[in-house]
């Protein structure tokens, strides 16, 4: 699996034109899935995430997960995450789990994401074209692949 995550002010997800989605401060995620995933990294990757402490302390230091400080979290499915640019110019998406593991895979995650943050997580929509608006806060950007564990 692999994850874009991006502390925001805001974020929403719009789908033929209605909004679906809309958080205030917490994390946008990006989320893409790959054929060879597992549990183990669906469960790894959300541990990783709800404890990630890139929100800031009273003293002005990133020191504080999404769950310290009450916020929000939206998921959003992204299966071009997967892409291989080894070879030529147009990125080759083989490494993607089809439809069938990843449509449960992702709201496996999400589920899962969702109890280790202690609120709803809001969603996109899997395999729409969305709209992805946000506001960056930092900006911070965090990129997680489970096959870079160590």
């Amino acid at each position: 699996m692999r994850a874009v995550i991006q502390r925001v002010s805001s974020a929403s997800v719009t789908i033929d034109g209605v909004v679906k989605s809309a958080i205030g401060n917490g994390l946008l995620v990006l989320l893409g899935i790959g054929y060879e995933d597992t549990q183990e990294d669906l469960g790894w990757l959300v541990k990783k995430i709800a404890g990630l402490r890139i929100f800031n302390d009273e003293a002005g230091v990133m020191n504080r997960s999404v769950l310290e400080i009450g916020g929000e979290v939206l998921v959003v499915s992204q299966f071009t995450l997967m892409a291989s640019t080894r070879k030529g110019n147009r990125p080759s998406y083989v490494g993607a789990a089809a439809h069938q593991m990843a449509i449960p895979m992702y709201e496996a995650f999400c589920e899962a994401l969702s109890a280790a943050v202690g609120c709803p997580v809001a969603t996109g929509e899997f395999g729409a074209d969305m709209k992805v608006a946000l506001v960056n806060d930092g900006p911070v950007t965090i990129c997680i692949d489970t096959k870079n564990k160590e």
